[in-house]
């Protein structure tokens, strides 16, 4: 019988964190969540980047809690106040059967949202599942605030990395995220991402099937961070797949941080992809800047869960 990876929960090392509770006890640590899966959605989501959503969908699982604290997050309802909202206990055999409905719904993929604290769990509903016939790829879609070392552990178990790359400063990833190691992470994080799978690889119809694909989100009036996450790029590999994404809004608490507290401009968002074509980074994916609450998901939806 193979081992549990949440077996590792005893003693959690999950994330750059390193809580070290016992999860399996019942004890949280910064993520707020014990040894349970709580999923907060599941189901087809279209407003990811094109390889990803490709026209039936990804299929997106929604993990509750996090191991940042954005004070800007899209996603705070869930990531930061999930104790206010209603979310669904789900073991690995519970998860595995998402996965298999969402891919019975034409899914593309299986798009684990927030699995950093939750890596574990996820990997063993990922191996239950593919022993039930599950056959399409597996997404890892994170903050980019993970552990080297639990990634090695679940070797073999995904096959498209999407993380983010937030800040290249530890002093803004400490104001805006309370992660004051965050720079000094996340490099080495995206280098083993590219080395377990390579670049960015797509099907036919444009739909991605293995590798890396990295998201910025450019923040107004940190020009200058902007600018070092790219360099980073640009220094792994310039053939990198890069989403520069232009949707900011002033989310959650963001309105309380002056300089944060206003909308992306125009001018500011050209500067970054025009700094990105400059560095070489061609195989960019640019937004239009438009109403950011298009890209907002969409938690109050009646059915959040299959049946």
């Amino acid at each position: 019988m193979q081992e549990l990876f949440t077996d590792k929960l005893g003693d959690c090392r999950c994330c750059p964190r390193g809580c070290g509770v016992d999860r399996l006890a019942g004890e949280t640590g910064f993520c707020g969540i014990d040894s349970r899966a709580l999923v907060s959605h599941a189901g087809l989501h279209f407003g990811e980047e094109p390889p990803i959503s490709g026209t039936r969908g990804s299929g997106t699982i929604f993990f509750a809690g996090c191991n940042l604290r954005c004070v800007f997050c899209q996603n705070y309802r869930i990531s930061q106040e999930f104790g206010k909202g209603s979310s669904a206990v789900m073991d690995s055999r519970g998860l595995a059967s998402e996965m298999l409905r969402l891919e019975r719904e034409g899914a593309h993929n299986i798009n684990f949202v927030s699995p950093s604290h939750m890596i574990f769990q996820m990997a063993d509903a990922i191996r239950m599942a593919r022993g039930m016939g599950l056959g399409i790829p597996v997404v890892y879609n994170s903050n980019g605030y993970d552990s080297v070392e639990a990634l090695r552990a679940i070797d073999g178990l995904v096959d498209i990395w999407l993380p983010d790359l937030k800040y290249m400063d530890n002093g803004l990833a400490m104001r805006l995220s309370a992660a004051g190691d965050y720079a000094d992470i996340v490099p080495g994080v995206l280098g083993e991402m590219l080395a377990r799978s390579g670049r960015l690889e797509v099907d036919g119809d444009g739909v991605a099937v293995r590798g890396l694909l990295v998201r910025h989100l450019v923040l107004p009036g940190e020009m200058e961070n902007s600018r070092r996450c790219l360099d980073l790029l640009a220094s792994l590999d310039p053939g990198i797949h890069v989403s520069i994404m232009s949707q900011y809004s002033p989310q959650y608490r963001a309105c309380q941080h002056p300089g944060i507290n206003r909308p992306l401009t125009p001018e500011e968002y050209d500067e970054i992809t025009e700094y990105a074509l400059d560095l070489g980074l061609e195989n960019a994916f640019i937004q239009e800047l438009e109403s950011s609450d298009h890209y907002l998901p969409d938690f109050d939806s009646d059915t959040p869960f299959g049946e």
